[in-house]
């Protein structure tokens, strides 16, 4: 898989398509969320970032809302592990910074904890249920280390 990716700063108004689709295939195909949960109103308040390969396909994207809660963070199963996540995660982070956010926090599934640990998110709460996934809340704070036993 090539490596190369450019991430876009955009809106749902004139990047719904490249957005939903990388959102259909991860979220709705592939976790079975339903479409009527995974594509909601929310999308034309937020602000999303479009991660696209070398021939402008799109592989992934994330939003983040004006109350700081970033979501609907997805990379196509054959990009994982390219660092396309990360390097998606630090662009809503710069985001919310320029904007000045006083706090950004997030969902995370379960299964995703340990990638929002490494870029600085603590988890704060219970687990819960959120369209038939187990989450956790988690608060970004910046410089913070998890150790684990």
């Amino acid at each position: 898989m090539d490596a190369s990716f450019q991430i876009a700063h955009c809106n749902w108004q004139e990047n719904s398509e490249a957005l939903s689709t990388v959102r259909r295939i991860v979220f709705i195909e592939e976790q079975n969320v339903p479409e009527a949960l995974e594509l909601d109103e929310s999308d034309r308040l937020c602000h999303h970032v479009l991660v696209t390969d070398a021939h402008n396909k799109p592989i992934g994207t994330g939003r983040i809302g004006s109350d700081g809660r970033i979501g609907r963070m997805a990379v196509l199963k054959a990009y994982r592990g390219q660092g396309i996540g990360s390097a998606l995660l630090a662009a809503l982070l710069d985001y919310a910074r320029q904007e000045h956010y006083a706090d950004i926090y997030l969902h995370a599934q379960l299964s995703a904890i340990p990638f929002y640990e490494k870029h600085g998110f603590i988890v704060s709460g219970e687990e819960f249920m959120d369209a038939g996934i187990m989450h956790r809340n988690m608060i970004w704070m910046p410089g913070s280390q998890v150790i684990r036993e």
